[in-house]
């Protein structure tokens, strides 16, 4: 089979791709071995925990907030069962949703495992061969598991097995408190279960803002989720009717342990060394903000090159690699990357934290404060945990960061991102209007703050407690 373009993997970075050079008059080729299109994002990964956290913030609702707002009912319980026949379904439509657009598009899909044979050659183990001009690498990522005595038992599973449960574990043990780890926490302390996490580290979330990661140790360890952090998990035992999991000296029996330690690049044992593409197993494959491989016909996007493990980040990749391998200009810009976490409350970041504003401006950096408890709609939503973060640099005023704990700041922080990447100072933030009463007021308040120009706090400047 002859094409344009092959794109090895049909996840967020590799359908992206394969439909962006259809637009652009590529007969193109996507292989992937999965019986879905989706990657892990949308078959067990992004979509369908996402549908899980909506189920939780339901529950939530029911317990804090419906009776406070006049709505009266019964106390809410879980259908686990339920949820999941919910979650099965959100994941279906989306993933039906890609092949649709394959066909829409004149994308060939071709199922089976690739591998390269030569520069231009793709072997197919369910077919036959795929010749190709330009290639793009979406092969994603695979969890990691440490080596740890016993973390072999059916009962530690990943991130897969865990949303493959029928039955909710009530004990649950998280190993690694990052942003996937965090994630299924929260959810599941909210259906119900008793949930210690491990990690190994200082902080939870270790790569996001320090004062973001102790609120959310703050709020998680109100809704009772045991945290040890700084801590090493030594062994696990599987006793045949649950896990005791020993460590920092301690030993924890419980139905379950999430194994939530990172993610790494899909690399091996596709034929890259032989047609010269460098990668590294722990890094993933070498890319240019092009997404081209040192094979310059062949380019790499997603998890499987990329320091962002993100859905979104794919998405961009994805387009970058088709229009460069069609012939066009294109690179990509990571200033302004959004980093959501769906934790309750939720979190979301982009450009600079403010330790890294300082660490390459030094004083030349301002922070400004806004609480939600000052926001009119929070308070009327009964969401009022947490705060948006400003954070510019004095000389010019170019805002370098937008940090967010709370209600539905996943879907605010969009607003940062436009702002970081059309360069925008604090005051273009600041002085622009906001719709009254909204959550998105928060961010320009969040900026006035930082000005000294505070309208609806008392103190001219705030910040969250220092660790």
């Amino acid at each position: 089979m002859e094409c344009d373009v092959a794109v090895l993997g049909g996840g967020p970075g590799g359908y992206t791709a394969a439909i962006r050079a259809a637009q652009l008059g590529a007969r193109t080729v996507c292989i992937e071995k999965e019986p879905e299109l989706g990657g892990t994002c949308l078959r067990v990964g992004c979509i369908p925990t996402k549908a899980w956290v909506q189920t939780a913030f339901a529950l939530k609702e029911a317990e804090e907030t419906f009776a406070k707002l006049g709505v009266q009912t019964g106390p809410p319980s879980l259908d686990f069962a339920t949820a999941n026949e919910w979650k099965a379904a959100v994941v279906k439509q989306m993933t039906q949703g890609v092949a649709t657009l394959f066909k829409a598009n004149g994308v060939e899909w071709v199922k089976g495992t690739g591998r390269f044979t030569d520069a231009n050659t793709l072997a197919v183990d369910q077919g036959e061969d795929v010749t190709f001009k330009q290639a793009v690498i979406a092969t994603g990522s695979y969890p990691l598991r440490p080596p740890i005595d016993g973390l072999d038992s059916p009962r530690c599973v990943d991130s897969t097995g865990l949303l493959a449960q029928t039955e909710l574990p009530r004990r649950v043990v998280v190993l690694g408190g990052g942003i996937i780890g965090c994630e299924f926490a929260s959810i599941l302390r909210r259906f119900g279960a008793e949930v210690t996490i491990v990690e190994m580290l200082p902080q939870l979330i270790p790569q996001e803002d320090a004062d973001a990661a102790k609120e959310l140790a703050k709020q998680f360890q109100k809704r009772g989720i045991t945290l040890h952090l700084e801590t090493t998990c030594d062994r696990v035992e599987d006793t045949g009717s649950a896990l005791r999991v020993h460590y920092g000296g301690e030993t924890t029996e419980v139905d379950l342990m999430l194994v939530a330690t990172g993610r790494g690049p899909t690399v091996e044992n596709l034929g890259l060394e032989q047609i010269g593409v460098e990668f590294d197993k722990r890094k993933g494959i070498a890319a240019d903000e092009h997404r081209r491989t040192t094979q310059q016909h062949i380019y790499a996007v997603g998890d499987c090159a990329g320091y962002w493990q993100l859905a979104h980040t794919a998405f961009r990749e994805g387009e970058v690699a088709a229009e460069n391998a069609m012939g066009h200009e294109a690179v990509v810009d990571n200033r302004g990357v959004p980093r959501p976490i769906y934790t309750d409350p939720e979190i979301a970041g982009v450009g600079l934290t403010e330790a890294e504003a300082r660490e390459q401006y030094g004083d030349d950096v301002e922070v400004g404060v806004f609480p939600w408890v000052a926001n009119a709609r929070a308070v009327m939503q009964n969401e009022t945990v947490g705060w948006v973060k400003s954070i510019h640099e004095s000389r010019y005023g170019e805002l370098l960061g937008l940090v967010m704990v709370g209600p539905h700041v996943t879907d605010l922080i969009e607003a940062g991102t436009v702002a970081l990447d059309a360069e925008a100072t604090v005051e273009t933030v600041a002085d622009g209007m906001a719709a009254h009463p909204t959550l998105s007021e928060a961010i320009k308040e969040a900026g006035l703050v930082a000005l000294g120009r505070a309208i609806h706090l008392p103190n001219k400047r705030r910040t969250p407690a220092r660790a």
